[in-house]
């Protein structure tokens, strides 16, 4: 059975609308026509109003590819991805026109002359490898990856159908997508069109809808304890949950206290897209005496470590089916035998899993992963020359140049309005030479070790 199949069997769902109050049941959600009616690669731009998740939804009823994009994506990257894929569909309501497609509805574009596309029959996703960018490599994910952890998700985490949870985290991203389809598959009560947790609106809604669960990267659970989240009184909160990165240690235990005084319970979680979502969590019984463990393996899934370099290995039904960077990628689709994590970890006497390095070039700033080597290949090409890029511990990127005669706050500038982070999140360096290895590559261990002895 398909995952779809069994939301749609949960006649308790529900769907809100917290802009217009609107309750939905599945049933009454719009149904999306297809002219093309073959298998076809569909490009979803979206955000979290009830208009994109209600067609993410119905989106799953067909048989087509669904490409996961945010809507605030720029034109330019929006261009490349579709000149690299020529999808036959796109779901984009910030465009009235697309050259190429004509408008079917009020967002979807279908393309004019068809694509001719070769899809593998297990591929059913792809999800960006950097959240913020539009990067043309995808992971592809199965029907069974995401039904299997749905299904793993909805079994350790104490989810209910009476529940009411907000959808504040972006549902292109896979950790954003997990919370929807898991909860979806218990039969609980989604609300769409959730403002920012910084916000007002979000604590009164919260009030008025009487949310369940809130869900944040590490980056949302530093801006939750500057506005004195543990000394609020939110009785309808049994639990909530923190994933994309490691939270500082002392805060863990700051609300991990919290909760266990409340009467709540705290996820503290560990996973990647390429695991479509999640490989591990850590019990809220085991965070007090465990603080930094990224804890133990989710069900149907399992954990080892590569004895020579200590890599984090795992193996579980939602382990991707490879990548995807160009359209002859979306014809195969082989998952491996073992998940390379690229993460560094060890392991204690009880089973509990601690990550103590990274090995692959990529940083998360505010739960967004970038890839320092695609991040690197933008600046040469916007910028003509070559930036080394290194990120120092998922708090800002270190951007080094070896021109003394550029304007720093340009580059600054366009970095943050290119990958929707604030300015702050780029430090920009100038160099006379750049530090090379014996094999002639930069040097970025060297220029790391320089950075964190000033």
């Amino acid at each position: 059975m398909r995952l779809i199949d069994r939301i749609q069997l949960n006649e308790k769902l529900r769907l809100i609308d917290e802009v217009t109050g609107k309750s939905y049941a599945y049933k009454d959600l719009p149904n999306v026509s297809w002219p093309i009616r073959e298998r076809s690669l569909l490009f979803c731009y979206l955000n979290n109003s009830i208009e994109s998740v209600s067609f993410l939804i119905k989106a799953f009823e067909s048989q087509h590819v669904l490409v996961l994009l945010s809507a605030t994506l720029t034109e330019n990257f929006k261009a490349v991805l579709e000149s690299t894929y020529t999808p036959n569909y796109i779901y984009d309501a910030s465009r009235s026109t697309v050259s190429g497609y004509k408008l079917d509805g009020a967002s979807l574009h279908v393309k004019i002359i068809a694509s001719n596309l070769v899809l593998h029959e297990n591929l059913q996703v792809l999800l960006s490898t950097s959240g913020t960018t539009g990067s043309p490599k995808f992971v592809k994910l199965s029907e069974n990856n995401l039904l299997a952890n749905a299904e793993s998700i909805a079994a350790y985490l104490p989810i209910l159908a009476a529940d009411k949870v907000p959808l504040n985290l972006p549902i292109h991203y896979s950790y954003g997508l997990s919370i929807l389809t898991s909860n979806a598959l218990k039969g609980a009560t989604l609300l769409a069109g959730v403002q920012d947790v910084m916000s007002k609106g979000f604590w009164d809604n919260f009030q008025k809808y009487q949310y369940s669960t809130v869900a944040g990267v590490p980056y949302v659970y530093e801006m939750l304890d500057r506005i004195g989240f543990t000394k609020m009184q939110l009785p309808s909160l049994r639990y909530f949950t923190q994933a994309g990165g490691k939270l500082r240690d002392d805060l863990v235990s700051k609300y991990a206290d919290f909760a266990k005084e409340h009467g709540k319970l705290f996820y503290v979680m560990y996973g990647q897209t390429e695991a479509t979502a999640r490989m591990s969590y850590l019990h809220p019984d085991h965070l007090l005496s465990h603080i930094g463990s990224i804890g133990k393996p989710i069900p149907g899934g399992r954990f080892e470590l590569n004895e020579e370099t200590s890599e984090l290995q795992y193996e579980g039904p939602n382990v991707y089916g490879g990548y995807a960077e160009c359209v002859k990628d979306l014809s195969t689709f082989e998952s491996p035998a073992l998940l390379c994590t690229g993460d560094l970890a060890k392991v204690d006497e009880q089973g509990f899993y601690y990550i103590t390095g990274r090995s692959k070039r990529f940083v998360k700033i505010f739960g967004n992963r970038i890839n320092l080597d695609e991040l690197e290949a933008a600046l040469s090409n916007r910028f003509g020359a070559f930036y080394p890029c290194l990120g120092w511990q998922d708090k800002v990127v270190l951007v080094y140049s070896t021109n003394t005669n550029e304007d720093h706050s340009q580059i600054v500038t366009w970095l943050s309005v290119e990958y929707k982070l604030h300015p702050t999140s780029f430090k920009l360096r100038t160099l006379d030479a750049i530090p090379l290895t014996a094999n002639g590559k930069p040097d970025y261990k060297f220029l790391l070790s320089d950075y964190e002895g000033r």
